[in-house]
């Protein structure tokens, strides 16, 4: 498998169908008792989780075109960047969460679409577009915010069923976008390794490169699997998480 090129008409699909599904779900089963919970992810609440949703959304809404020279970020450089503004990003969450308590979806409704009309108004064309941490093309842009809505919709799901148990409702991932964010993942990983591999297991998969779960040489072969019969999954220890 080589790196995946997604077209903006593929990002955007994908962004709208997680969206939806998501935040329908959020607003079935995330209520105020549920909202004041810890999360799986370390530090954070379920209510923080829910305003980083609107957060990572208002990224793509306060994107602005670049000369059309302009060197963009691959997609692997700009996730690369989460990690050193990791603690920033948390501390800027848990203030929002502060602010938007209230009423968090009204806020978090309006970054989304915020987001939606900005897509709109800079596509259908693939520019390079001014984000937060640096020039990115608009497709990679909006591949980052389905990464971001999909990975946190799971750790929403695994926090809420931890919180509620067999009451946490229906899955909060749209299946064709979590395709599209596990080949994603995958591609980086391959395109630096020169591996033919197969995603196995998207879910797994999605942890494991997201950091959620541990690395573990046999949870990587339950997640990924080579393309020929005659080759193994190789240690990938040094590469994840992704993001």
């Amino acid at each position: 498998m080589s790196a995946v090129s997604v077209t903006i008409a593929e990002a955007s699909s994908a962004l709208h169908a997680q969206w939806d599904r998501l935040r329908t779900w959020v607003g079935a089963v995330v209520d105020e008792d549920v909202a004041a919970e810890p999360s799986v992810l370390e530090g954070w609440t379920v209510a923080e989780l829910v305003a980083h949703l609107g957060r990572a959304m208002d990224a793509l809404a306060v994107c602005t075109p670049l000369p059309a020279d302009t060197i963009p970020f691959t997609l692997a450089e700009y996730l690369g960047t989460y990690v050193a503004r990791a603690a920033d990003i948390a501390e800027t969450t848990r203030e929002l969460a502060t602010q938007i308590a209230d009423d968090p979806l009204r806020w978090v409704d309006e970054q989304a679409a915020n987001a939606f009309r900005q897509l709109d108004a800079l596509g259908p064309a693939d520019v390079v577009v001014q984000a937060r941490r640096g020039p990115v093309t608009l497709s990679t842009m909006t591949v980052s915010r389905v990464i971001e809505l999909v990975v946190h919709a799971d750790d929403l799901a695994r926090s809420v069923h931890r919180v509620a148990g067999s009451g946490s409702g229906p899955d909060p991932i749209d299946p064709a976008a979590l395709t599209l964010v596990a080949d994603t993942l995958l591609g980086i990983v391959v395109a630096r390794g020169g591996w033919d591999l197969e995603v196995a297991d998207e879910r797994r998969w999605l942890r494991l490169a997201a950091g959620r779960t541990p690395y573990d040489v046999d949870e990587l072969a339950r997640a990924l699997q080579a393309r020929y019969t005659s080759e193994g999954v190789p240690d990938l220890g040094r590469m994840l998480p992704v993001l």
